[in-house]
């Protein structure tokens, strides 16, 4: 069975709290971003860690010094682990992965984001990306459903990393994605659903059938 993460972008934390409790027997982990943490405060990790592990999406992207000041928060507020991007370079992601050491925590990296953007720089360099992630010890990748064929590549470079999939749903990404990854990462499919409960079920069915 691949996991299935909600990626919990909503603005409001009564909202965001009323969510994670309908969705959490279908769910695996969430994911909070800065729409979240900014809206709700940095507590809102513990509160939501009620329901499942919290992923702090913080798209880590600093100086080694700083960025792992950031982490630190971070797994301080409850975090299990939280995600860097990779083209900060290996100095960087050295430093997280020490702070999450630390807290048992996880780290995952950023190899090219799932929108169109994603392509016009990142994408050039996302297999180097693997390579230092895998050198320094990251635990996983965060690599795009929205483009299969490249995701196929990462997994060859990646070998056994832990690999989550955003994209799913809102930005068009494919549930083919699964064939290489290890869970995908659903928000607004979920989260502004009718009835968010039953989506995230039918996610489920789907992670569970593979």
């Amino acid at each position: 069975m691949k996991e299935l993460i909600l990626a919990l972008d909503v603005t409001e934390r009564d909202k965001a709290i009323d969510i994670a409790k309908d969705v959490t027997e279908y769910v695996d982990r969430i994911k909070v971003n800065y729409p979240l943490v900014l809206s709700a405060g940095i507590r809102i990790i513990k509160e939501l860690t009620t329901f499942k592990p919290v992923i702090a999406d913080f798209k880590i992207a600093d100086i080694p010094h700083t960025s792992s000041l950031i982490a630190r928060i971070a797994f301080e507020s409850g975090a299990e682990s939280v995600i860097a991007h990779g083209f900060v370079g290996g100095d960087t992601l050295a430093e997280v992965c020490k702070v999450a050491k630390e807290f048992d925590g996880r780290v995952y990296v950023v190899t090219e984001l799932s929108s169109p953007g994603g392509e016009e720089f990142m994408s050039a360099v996302s297999l180097k990306i693997v390579e230092i992630a895998r050198k320094v010890g990251c635990d996983g990748l965060i690599a795009p459903s929205t483009r299969v064929e490249r995701l196929r590549e990462i997994r060859e470079v990646a070998g056994d990393m832990e690999i989550l999939c955003p994209g799913i749903g809102a930005q068009g990404g494919s549930l083919e994605a699964l064939r290489y990854a290890d869970g995908i990462i659903v928000g607004r499919g979920i989260y502004a659903a009718e009835n968010p409960a039953k989506a995230a079920m039918e996610y489920r069915k789907v992670t569970e059938g593979v």
